[in-house]
């Protein structure tokens, strides 16, 4: 179980630290730097691994059953639903504050799902589960606060004019709807895992190909969605030509990297999922997302993010730290109690 809990914090990891690239893109619009992303994410790297490392892999894709298949396309589909609404959310509050809203719906929401499809674990597991995941959703709240106050106090200094009450209550609306439809992400997984880990190993793959297979089908579900989005939006807002400046080399690498970063951190949550047994979907799920906001956290104190914080504002954001890896210890006792 410990290494698949490691797998878990290394797959976090990854997902938080995946966007950091972004900062160092140059020359291009939000609807630039993130369409090449997704399409590497969605589309590139999930076919090219894919079908380049899974032995007969149209054949295993193929002999996925239909009613599997066709739930897992649908709940993949609002996953990148929810990831491009969350986009949206932090253009009304900010990273901060809209990062902790959507990733706290994420990890309470998408770490239940999988009981619905799966066996609940025994009172006492399942007890200390739900106080890991109350635990972690409190650390994620003063995460948020700890955003809210270093934006104020940089507001203030800056005599930046402050929020709308319409402005900030339809941010967190939008970060709320986001973070319900992108726990897709877990139900997909928590339907399709134990079919296609099955059809992957009997086609002569080993085991660990199968998280590839099933990452394959919730990416390019999701790019149903998010893809003619930013066509519309790159359309809409005339900025196709961005794309021919002379930054185009460095700045395909650096959304390539992070579209890699964000497909192998999914394909090693699936793995460590598994590997986790009953409630892996729900225990990864909570130490994936907890991990991701962590070394995000670490990724904007690299940057320099809060650098002009306030000491209050540090103060709550290393509270939130503790908080949330107590919650990940928490679940990872609760994992353990399940036979």
């Amino acid at each position: 179980m410990f290494t698949s809990i490691i797998w878990a914090v290394l797959a976090g990891g990854m997902l938080g630290l995946y966007a950091l690239p972004e900062k160092y893109v140059k020359g291009y619009k939000y609807e630039n730097t993130w369409s090449l992303f997704f399409l590497f994410a969605l589309i590139v790297f999930p076919v090219i691994l894919g079908f380049g490392l899974i032995d007969h892999f149209a054949q295993v894709l193929s002999n996925i059953p239909n009613n599997i298949l066709l739930i897992m396309m649908l709940t993949s589909f609002f996953w990148g639903v929810g990831v491009q609404l969350w986009s949206k959310a932090i253009n009304y509050i900010g990273v901060s504050l809209g990062f902790s809203i959507f990733i706290g719906v994420v990890i309470i929401i998408g770490s239940l799902l999988p009981f619905i499809v799966g066996e609940v674990p025994e009172t006492n597991a399942l007890t200390m589960i739900i106080i890991g995941l109350l635990v972690i959703l409190s650390g994620v709240a003063i995460n948020g606060r700890a955003g809210v106050v270093r934006q104020e106090a940089s507001q203030k200094k800056e005599h930046v004019e402050q929020l709308s009450q319409g402005k900030t209550l339809k941010g967190i609306f939008i970060a709320l709807v986001g973070g319900i439809f992108a726990t897709g992400f877990s139900l997909a997984n928590a339907v399709g895992s134990s079919k296609i880990t099955e059809l992957t190993i009997d086609a002569g793959n080993p085991q660990w190909k199968s998280s590839i297979a099933i990452m394959f089908i919730v990416y390019l579900s999701g790019a149903i969605y998010v893809l003619p989005y930013f066509a519309i939006k790159l359309t809409k807002n005339k900025t196709w030509r961005e794309f021919k400046g002379h930054h185009l080399g460095c700045n395909l690498c650096l959304t390539g990297l992070m579209g890699f970063m964000n497909f192998i951190a999914s394909a090693l949550f699936a793995y460590a999922a598994f590997s986790l047994g009953k409630q892996g979907n729900t225990v990864g799920y909570a130490i994936y997302n907890t991990v991701s906001v962590l070394f995000a956290v670490i990724g904007g104190l690299v940057a320099k993010e809060w650098a002009s914080a306030s000491p209050k504002a540090r103060r709550l954001l290393y509270l939130a730290s503790i908080i949330m890896v107590l919650g990940v210890i928490i679940i990872a006792y609760g994992n353990s109690l399940v036979r």
